[in-house]
């Protein structure tokens, strides 16, 4: 995050849940380059306060604001203004300052940022056949580009054909020129077999950690598309994306849009025009921060199983496997006891920190990272793992801790008299730190390093 002082400019996402979003590193990204003091962060905002939200944003003099979902529409009813633009499609997912001061203006820049991105992939919309699968705001806002943009007819299919029939009315009414069919999702059927479509997948299936879905899982289906575009980006390559390349057809995911959509909210909020040398800049971070999140880092008390557990991951999943304190030992060429004896708990804390830095700086294609215990004590370390990997705690009980570690005399920390309360101790002070710095919560107690491993696992989507 950027430093901050008393004249920083703040801007955040209103989310549920806000917990794995990439507009930071976005929007930061963005201010580091422009020279703007200026931060973002995310908001987990529950629907019945949105409205609240939104006026205590405005209070604490917030510069702007993203939405997602499911707030997109929500917000509507706390603005004071509403561009045209926004207004036709029905979905706000930009807040911006009035200029006379007293509220938020809404803006829907997902339009705009699909746009840009089919653009970028050399794909036209006039004259296009287009089936879009959902009846979202995202459905509605890519409808309406397709009818603005001259599409010659629109298939709108979705789970429920009313919210389908609700989109092909509101956008049919507001743009002539294309056809609109809505059908039930069921029904891509009845879409004649005698043309090649452009599909925009517009819901949140298939999205991590459900990668193994499509929300049409029929090979059939595909045959009907010349190119599948997915708004979803994690992963980077979804099933729908899969089932479609299998048929012939060009993919692409929604992380251009995601970015494009960003940039167009943060000129808004600062005036800035952002460069496509930018752009390139913040997407290949963005496929960074993507690709590291495969990576595995475990965190959790000494004796949880984090070294016994990443032998077995990087075993099931064919990985390089990394100790922070064995790259500590390695690096010094000392034992963690030593360091611990001829210098200071501190100066080992500052050891790890440099230790990740080296790690951030490197390219891993696979990785299980295994940390020491106190690392995620430091708020810099929880930012350093955040950025190796998908961070998982191993969440062990005391007794859990005694039984797998009595006895053992290399553990510095417990050389005292009563090691078991000593543990409990610890693990009472450390555990918020362990929750701060994880994206998974795994409880080890009563569970073999294999049950551990696969668990994880699945909570990847590995």
């Amino acid at each position: 995050m950027n430093e901050t002082d008393g004249k920083t400019l703040t801007c955040g996402l209103l989310a549920h849940p806000a917990g794995h979003t990439l507009s930071p590193l976005i929007h930061n990204t963005l201010a580091s380059m422009t020279g703007k003091n200026l931060v973002y962060v995310p908001f987990d905002v529950d629907p019945s306060d949105i409205g609240d939200a939104v006026k205590g944003a405005f209070s604490l003099n917030i510069l702007g604001m993203n939405a997602t979902v499911p707030h997109k529409e929500a917000v509507i009813p706390y603005l004071k203004e509403i561009d045209p633009l926004a207004k036709n499609i029905g979905a706000v997912n930009t807040l911006v300052r009035t200029e006379d001061g007293t509220g938020y203006k809404g803006y829907n820049t997902d339009m705009t940022g699909l746009k840009r991105s089919l653009a970028n992939q050399n794909i036209t919309i006039k004259g296009q056949k287009v089936i879009i699968l959902g009846a979202g705001g995202v459905a509605r806002a890519v409808a309406f580009l397709m009818a603005s943009e001259g599409a010659e007819i629109i298939y709108v299919l979705n789970r429920t054909v009313e919210r389908a029939q609700e989109v092909v009315k509101e956008v049919g009414e507001k743009v002539q020129g294309s056809r609109f069919v809505a059908l039930s999702m069921d029904e891509y059927d009845k879409i004649p077999s005698d043309s090649k479509y452009l599909c925009v997948q517009s819901t949140s299936v298939g999205m991590h950690p459900n990668n193994d879905k499509a929300i049409i899982e029929d090979p059939k289906f595909y045959e009907l598309v010349h190119t599948g575009f997915d708004i979803v980006y994690r992963p980077m390559n979804t099933k729908f994306m899969q089932l479609a390349e299998r048929a012939g057809a060009k993919v692409c995911n929604g992380l251009e849009m995601l970015l494009y959509q960003g940039v167009d909210a943060y000129e808004l909020w600062t005036g800035c025009s952002i460069t496509k040398e930018q752009c390139d800049i913040v997407y290949k971070a963005m496929c960074d921060r993507l690709e590291n999140e495969k990576n595995v880092v475990l965190v959790g008390y000494m004796g949880s199983g984090k070294s016994t557990v990443s032998k077995v991951l990087a075993r099931k999943l064919s990985y390089e496997k990394l100790d922070t304190d064995s790259l500590i030992e390695e690096t010094y060429e000392t034992s963690i006891s030593d360091i611990f004896a001829s210098k200071s708990e501190a100066a080992f804390r500052d050891m790890e920190t440099r230790q990740l830095e080296v790690l951030c700086g490197e390219k891993h294609d696979g990785l299980v990272l295994a940390t020491g215990g106190g690392l995620p004590l430091r708020e810099i370390n929880r930012r350093l793992l955040s950025k190796l990997g998908k961070v998982v705690y191993l969440k062990a009980s005391a007794e859990a801790v005694y039984d797998r570690i009595k006895g053992d005399t290399t553990r510095p920390l417990l050389q005292v008299d009563d090691p078991k309360a000593k543990i409990g101790q610890m693990l009472e002070e450390r555990g918020k730190y362990y929750e701060m710095a994880a994206d998974i919560v795994i409880d080890t107690d009563g569970k073999s390093p294999e049950a551990v491993a696969d668990e994880i696992i699945k909570a990847m989507g590995l």
